[in-house]
Parts: C-alpha cells; structure tokens; sequence
C-alpha cells in the first residue's frame, strides 16, 4: 500500500484491510472528520486554536470527546456494526500508567458497513474493522457513539 503513513505506526493497514479515498490533506482531522467537517481541525487545545463545540470541556478526555459529539446528537451506543437509520462513530484512546485513556483519534461508519478515517495530515481512508487503525499512534477503540441518521441509508 502506498500511503504516506509509517507500517509501524499502523501495522494492521494493507491493501486487504484499507482503501485510500483522499489524498493528504491539513485543513481537517480525524476528529472533525468523523463529525463530517472537512473545512477544520477539531481539538481541545488550550491555546483555542482548533475548533471545539461551544460548552463543551476543553480537555483531552474520552467524556470531553463523547461531550463533542453528543453537540452534534451523538449518544453512547455498544453496536459497532452498520445499523439502518443510524450514524455512527467510534473514539479511540490510549491508555495510560495511571489508567485514564487519551482520545487519539475518531472514525465514522460509511453506509456501505466500512469504517473511514483521516490518518492525521496523511490520508483519509476506508478500512473495514475499527482495530485496522489500533496501534502505536491510535491506541485502540474505546467507545461508539450513534445518531439518528443525517441522511437516509439506501
């Protein structure tokens, strides 16, 4: 597979799990991506430089995270497979020594059943489990959160 990432820092990506769909791209995150904003950088930064719902903590926890999207109708759901009528994300994290997890990273289930993620500055991608992303950078998926859908499934 030809994309811009390290194999070490994703090494369950190849050609049978992930499908490159975007070339690299600055303007947005994976963060703003699974929220469907391609025009920005999502994050909780203290300085107020990225984008962050308005209310919402800014702070680099899985609640602040799960807070973000429930602004957008998001609520906590266990199904991470493809459901009729409902949009769905995942936020993934990395464990710590002291047991809090850090949110790394968010993907948004495309009505086809395949996961898509925007891999940092790098490449947007469909991949078709949620652990194709686990790894060294993302650590592992942490919860799924769901949505009546924006826009009916076919």
């Amino acid at each position: 597979m030809s994309g811009s990432w390290s194999p070490a820092e994703f090494p369950n990506l190849n050609n049978s799990t992930c499908t490159i769909t975007s070339p690299p791209a600055r303007r947005y995150n994976c963060i703003a991506w699974a929220a469907g904003d391609d025009t920005q950088n999502w994050w909780p930064d203290r300085f107020n430089m990225g984008y962050w719902p308005q209310g919402v903590p800014r702070e680099e926890t899985i609640p602040a995270f799960m807070l973000a999207y429930e602004s957008l109708g998001y609520k906590l759901c266990y199904e991470d497979h493809f459901e009729k009528g409902l949009d769905k994300i995942a936020i993934y994290g990395i464990e710590n020594p002291d047991g809090t997890v850090t949110p790394t990273h968010a993907a948004r289930l495309l009505p086809s059943g395949e996961w898509t993620s925007k891999l940092g500055n790098f490449e947007d991608i469909a991949h078709k489990a949620l652990d194709a992303v686990d790894g060294p950078v993302y650590g592992r998926k942490i919860c799924c959160m769901s949505r009546p859908a924006r826009q009916p499934h076919s």
